[in-house]
Order: structure tokens, then C-alpha cells, then sequence
């Protein structure tokens, strides 16, 4: 098991995780739909199952890409951790363990859960032929708050959906990010990405627009709900890890990637979500 935890980085699902219990909770919180145990587990091992074969997937794809790349040839399958097979094992598990849990939870769930699993690891592919892979990944993880929702509610609902196109927009953003450190090699490559594409100066800028959209978007469901200082205080804190990144990080030196990249976002999207949890808490008393 710590081989495979190894390959898939779990620590990074800290990432998407939070943004599914705002999901969950804000269809707990703003519908007659009670909250259930057995239902957050529920969503909780799906999230779980998709980074783990979106994650898996990804490295089992980038296999001999990932030998070539100095910064990357540690890595499991290059390293001979982990076979390719092990992996590709790994991958068709948990993608049948992901659609057998929505089965559990309600009709569209299951219904959506293909192409949930198509969007999760078509990611992989993208980098070969567009630039735009970015927005892709921010895709997938972006349907954790939306996902989470329907699973409570078994309905869509435009607040989710704002919270779902902040996730999206915020990974694309500090993935451009994090790409900054292959830029030569992609070229190199013919790998497609927004720095290799744009170079580190208009890749920075496009990240931090991307970064303002998600901004607005934990803003704009202020018009739609009551919220209170809680939720105002997580706001502004996200806001201000945003900013911070982006001061890390400038195209002349790129050296503070990885605290940008890991420990910032991290920290972003736990305090933000506790702060949500913590409104809606007290909303419901």
C-alpha cells in the first residue's frame, strides 16, 4: 500500500477534498435533505477512487515522458518502484470502485460517474496535443463541489457551480504555475503547455487572471446566500494565497515553485473550507 500511495501522491488530494465537503455541506445545510454518515463516507471514497486513478493514470501515461525529464525520473515507474502493469491494475480498480460507490448514492450519480472518470483521466492526454491542459485538470478536480452536491441532492444548483468554476479556475492557475518548472523540457519535447507556449511572463499573467476569476467566484454565491463573517473571513484569506503565490514566484526566479505550488494552495483551501463549514454551522442553529 505504500508504494501505491507513493504513486498517486495522496497528500495532494488536499486539493479538491475540502471543496467536496463545502459540496456536501451546502446541500446539507440548504435543503430538507438530512446529513448522513453513511452518504459523506460515501463521497469521501469517491474522491478518493478518482485521485487515485486520475493520479495512477497520469503516471502510467507520462511513464517514458517522465524518464526523460531530470526532475521527474524518481518517480515510481521510472524508478522501477512500481511496474507500468501494477499501475494500469491500479487505475481500472479504482475507477470500478468509483462507479460501484455512486451506484450507492443516487441514480445521477451514477448515471454521471463515466464521464466524471473520462474527464479525470483524459488529462493525462492532453499535454500531447494543447496547451490548454490546464483548464483540463482544473476540470476534473473542479467537479468535486458540484459532485458532492448532486450526491445529497440528487440536483444541480448554481451556487455548487460557482464553487466548482472557482476550483477550476484556481488549479489552471497554480498549474501554470507548477508547469513553469518544465518549460525547456517541454519544448524540447513538443509537449504543449501554457509556459512552453507563452513563455514564463505571460504564462505568470495568465495565471493570476485566471486566479481572479476564481476569486469572484467564492464571491458571487454571497449574492445567493446569507453568509456570515466566517465565510467573509475565508474569502479574503483565499483571496490573499492567491496573491501570495504569485508574489512567490516571478519569471526571473522560480525557485519558490513547489511552497507555492504545495503549501500555499493547501492551506488555502482547508482554512477556506473550515470557514464555510464554521458559516454554515452557525446559520443552522
Amino acid at each position: 500500500m505504500k508504494k501505491y500511495f507513493s504513486l498517486v501522491l495522496f497528500a495532494h488530494s488536499i486539493f479538491a477534498m475540502p471543496f467536496a465537503f463545502i459540496g456536501f455541506f451546502l446541500g446539507v445545510t440548504t435543503t430538507t435533505n438530512p446529513f448522513n454518515w453513511y452518504l459523506l463516507l460515501a463521497v469521501v471514497l469517491c474522491m478518493v477512487f478518482a485521485r487515485n486513478a486520475a493520479m495512477a493514470f497520469n503516471r502510467y501515461l507520462d511513464r517514458d515522458i517522465d524518464a526523460k525529464n531530470p526532475r521527474t525520473v524518481t518517480r515510481d515507474i521510472p524508478a522501477g518502484k512500481i511496474s507500468a502493469k501494477e499501475a494500469l491494475t491500479f487505475v481500472i480498480v479504482n475507477c470500478a470502485l468509483f462507479i460501484i460507490t455512486t451506484y450507492f448514492i443516487n441514480p445521477l450519480c451514477f448515471y454521471l460517474s463515466p464521464i466524471a472518470i473520462f474527464v479525470v483521466l483524459f488529462y493525462s492526454y492532453t499535454k500531447r496535443f494543447t496547451a490548454l491542459c490546464h483548464l483540463v485538470l482544473g476540470l476534473g478536480l473542479g467537479l468535486a463541489p458540484i459532485g458532492a452536491y448532486i450526491a445529497v441532492t440528487g440536483q444541480f444548483n448554481i451556487v455548487p457551480v460557482l464553487y466548482s468554476f472557482a476550483v477550476l479556475f484556481w488549479v489552471s492557475g497554480f498549474d501554470i504555475i507548477y508547469a513553469l518548472q518544465d518549460e525547456e523540457f517541454d519544448r524540447s519535447e513538443k509537449l504543449h503547455s501554457i509556459p512552453s507556449a507563452l513563455g514564463r511572463k505571460n504564462a505568470l499573467r495568465l495565471s493570476s487572471f485566471l486566479h481572479v476569476l476564481s476569486a469572484a467566484c467564492v464571491i458571487m454565491p454571497i449574492y445567493f446566500m446569507d453568509f456570515g463573517w466566517p465565510y467573509y473571513g475565508g474569502v479574503v484569506f483565499f483571496c490573499a494565497m492567491l496573491i501570495y503565490q504569485h508574489r512567490l514566484v516571478k519569471p526571473n526566479d522560480i525557485s519558490k515553485v513547489d511552497r507555492a505550488f504545495a503549501t500555499t494552495n493547501g492551506y488555502a483551501s482547508v482554512v477556506f473550507a473550515i470557514c464555510f463549514l464554521v458559516d454554515a454551522y452557525l446559520r443552522t442553529r
